[in-house]
């Protein structure tokens, strides 16, 4: 069941629904390498299920084509693309045992003799851990185990690639926890491309290996997890990945007597040396000025400027340090109890050179 070098490339693909009005996703570009684990990601209503079911066939695109291994694929009905869909809903089939709803797909789209089937079937139970459940039916398993028959489903039709839709959303957080870690394994194992859709952008930081971020139907940035992370493309992806989000303030550029600096309601902060090149000629305008949370600083003296300390978060090993400057709200992310619940007040410091820039619009600038 081994990965054998397919390659998916999806280009320019756009889908509206009633007669256009609606526009789902438009000019869709993703390349998808044989083993890579892909998360599409975004809020509801972003056009990351529209493009996942453009990919199954089970939408047809407007414009655009879908590819695997460089043949077009867009026309091909669903059963004919060898791509398998796990949905959102698991939708076993309660009177058939375990050992049936696996080889279901089997039965009813290939050729294979039985005792063919029967070793596919046995030999996904065992890596599913399910080898002992054949012969139960679907109410007696957990949530999970059902997902994982859900799972052992379409990896007995050993698929060029593996599409699901958020498949661990009816789970409890533990479960959903389990879950992603035993995806993650088979799909290394297997070494088969596997397409994930989902709003959590916590699964979505665990799981890719390439991480798709979409937004009112476009893609807005493609990367690895530390790439979106780090160096987000604009400041919609900088604010939708990454909890507590980060510090977004208003600031105007300004020469002062130590050099350009970005000037907040509540603080002043000098440029760095990048900085100063992107905005020595925007003097007076405004920008967006960006840090994450663990990028301040909280001390008992000095720093860039005072704020009022609202709530401490508890994190486990980290606290979320909620606070307030002139009526701005700010997070920090501090070592577990190093800030008591009972202080009013702090100082914090920025550290500059882990910011980010971004136009009013969202654009980033450096």
């Amino acid at each position: 069941m081994d990965g054998t070098g397919d390659h998916i490339r999806i280009q320019g693909i756009r889908k509206t629904f009633d007669n256009g009005d609606i526009v789902a996703c438009d000019d869709v570009n993703i390349d998808i390498d044989e083993g890579e684990f892909v998360i599409l990601v975004g809020p509801s209503g972003c056009g990351k299920t529209t493009t996942l079911r453009c990919i199954a066939g089970l939408e047809e695109p407007d414009e655009g084509q879908i590819l695997v291994d460089g043949d077009d694929i867009t026309g091909l009905q669903s059963k004919d693309r060898n791509l398998a869909f796990v949905f959102q809903s698991i939708a076993l089939f309660p009177h058939m045992s375990v050992r049936k709803n696996i080889r279901f797909g089997l039965d009813m789209n290939t050729d294979l003799d039985g005792d063919e089937k029967n070793q596919r079937v046995e030999k996904v139970a065992q890596t599913l851990g399910l080898a002992e459940m054949l012969d139960r039916k679907p109410s007696a398993l957990s949530g999970g185990q059902q997902q994982r028959v859900s799972l052992g489903r379409a990896m007995v039709m050993e698929p060029k690639a593996f599409l699901l839709d958020e498949p661990f959303s009816a789970l409890d957080a533990n479960l959903r926890d389990e879950m992603r870690v035993e995806v993650k394994k088979i799909q290394r194992d297997l070494n088969t491309a596997m397409v994930f859709v989902t709003h959590d952008q916590e699964e979505a930081m665990t799981l890719g290996d390439k991480i798709v971020v979409m937004n009112d139907g476009h893609v807005q940035q493609i990367g690895t997890p530390y790439d979106i992370y780090n160096d987000p493309k604009n400041r919609f992806v900088a604010d939708f990945i990454g909890s507590p989000s980060p510090n977004l303030l208003e600031c105007t550029v300004e020469q002062t007597a130590d050099g350009i600096a970005f000037v907040s309601e509540f603080c002043t902060i000098p440029a760095t040396e990048r900085q100063v090149e992107h905005v020595e000629h925007r003097v007076g305008e405004t920008v967006i000025y960006g840090l994450r949370p663990e990028y301040l600083d909280i001390k008992d003296s000095d720093g860039a400027f005072a704020a009022d300390l609202d709530v401490v978060e508890p994190l486990g090993d980290r606290d979320a340090v909620h606070l307030s400057a002139n009526g701005t709200s700010l997070s920090a992310v501090t070592p577990q109890g190093e800030v008591a619940r009972g202080t009013d007040s702090v100082h914090v410091d920025i550290q500059t050179e882990e910011s980010w820039l971004f136009e009013r619009d969202g654009t980033r600038i450096v």
